[in-house]
């Protein structure tokens, strides 16, 4: 009871003085709203990074010459470029001596490529990869018409090729493509299949791409880049469950090590990662940005939690007489002491509140102005309130106290 009685006043003091409150208010309101708008941003952007790059499955990691991205020195970067390339070779030799794998492909990627069929012809902006019937199951890009790629197309090198969603549906708007013959770089290919859509909100090209067999690819595009580069294949490889996933990284590491001729005392020179080493990189290179933009909201509650002391003193100020009559009538200092407390709590939590839905709406403005899917991050808004609760006790305390010590007798006299 005693509480609430407290908490009865503190709302009636609150009403009574709905200017000064709101005003008292709009620090805070400033501050949590900075805080949730800048988080809410980053987590819808980050959520969409992180459902585009989770593109291989949950049970499957890659092996290739360059590094897994994210940011890397000169260095380093130096360091990679005079790495020899991964080879089709290597990803036999994984397929036939890692006991926990199951499902072993190889890609080579080419890029800045045109299809046609008839007289309807794409952009110059196709994606050629040169691959292994591997490719749909481990990198989640699965065909949805027709058929998938066989070792038989392998073997023999056919010129057949499985279209992304956006390419058949720009050639083949109104028939059925499988069997038809497009011409890709003005070579004749057969389409046997048709890839499901892949729709991208990070400007990703996975309906633009174009899977041949890779036997046929080092055929016509030949063992090297256009800028004299030697080609290097991609690896992805399956572990036989998610819970062999380590054991499978670290056989194949182990594979690899011996095929490359790497003495023990020798760093890796290839690269090995899965969906969480991607999503990790990409935490880390946002890290600095999160703490930075807590530290201004901090910086900004820290603003407007002395502004509420200010203000509380100020209202201390301005019911003297009340406090010396509740006292003389037996308030003790405790009741005095919660009902302020209370007031700069609730006043803090209010206007928390009202942050957390202009931060929400602030930081979903990037989901309107991009592909990006609007979230709502309701961990931010549980650590935002909680903030304001502590802003409330750490800088009411200090009024509320001097309110509690109040002499009855000369706050009576108080003019």
């Amino acid at each position: 009871m005693f509480v609430f009685e407290a908490f009865k006043m503190a709302i009636t003091a609150i009403w009574t003085n709905k200017l000064k409150s709101f005003l008292t208010m709009v620090g805070i309101i400033a501050g949590i709203a900075s805080i949730i708008a800048v988080m809410t941003g980053i987590s819808v952007v980050q959520t969409a990074i992180e459902k585009e790059i989770s593109v291989l499955g949950t049970q499957t990691f890659q092996v290739q010459k360059q590094a897994a991205g994210g940011p890397i020195s000169e260095e380093e970067r130096r360091k990679i470029r005079q790495r020899r390339p991964t080879t089709v070779a290597h990803a036999n030799a994984i397929r036939s001596r890692v006991k926990s794998v199951d499902l072993v492909g190889a890609e080579l990627w080419s890029y800045n490529h045109t299809a046609k069929f008839k007289d309807v012809e794409t952009n110059a902006n196709l994606v050629i990869c040169g691959g292994t019937p591997e490719y749909g199951v481990n990198n989640t890009h699965y065909v949805e018409l027709g058929r998938n790629l066989s070792r038989e197309d392998l073997t023999v090198g056919r010129n057949v090729v499985v279209l992304g969603w956006d390419i058949a549906q720009e050639l083949f708007p109104w028939v059925d493509p499988i069997q038809r013959t497009v011409k890709i770089d003005g070579r004749k290919f057969t389409v046997i299949g048709v890839m499901g859509d892949k729709s991208s909100s990070m400007g990703g090209r996975f309906n633009q791409y174009m899977l041949i067999p890779i036997s046929r690819f080092k055929r016509i595009l030949g063992d090297r880049r256009p800028n004299g580069e030697l080609r290097s294949v991609n690896i992805t490889v399956r572990a036989k469950s998610a819970a062999l996933l380590q054991q499978a990284i670290d056989e194949t590491r182990a594979v690899m090590r011996q095929e490359r001729g790497l003495k023990p005392n020798q760093e890796d020179d290839f690269t090995i990662y899965t969906n969480d080493s991607n999503i990790k990189t990409f935490n880390q290179t946002t890290a600095g940005v999160k703490a930075g933009s807590f530290v201004i909201g901090i910086v900004a509650l820290i603003v407007a939690g002395i502004g509420i002391m200010n203000i509380m003193l100020v209202s201390v100020t301005d019911r003297i007489r009340e406090i010396g009559i509740r006292k003389a009538l037996g308030a003790k200092q405790r009741s005095i002491l919660l009902q302020f407390l209370l007031e700069a709590v609730i006043l803090c939590n209010i206007g928390g509140v009202f942050g957390v839905l202009v931060g929400f709406g602030l930081g979903n403005i990037v989901s309107m102005v991009t592909p990006f899917a609007a979230h709502v991050p309701l961990e931010w808004a549980v650590v935002g309130i909680l903030f304001c609760t502590a802003v409330g006790v750490s800088f009411g305390y200090w009024p509320a106290h001097r309110a509690s010590k109040l002499d009855p007798v000369e706050s009576l006299r108080y003019e």
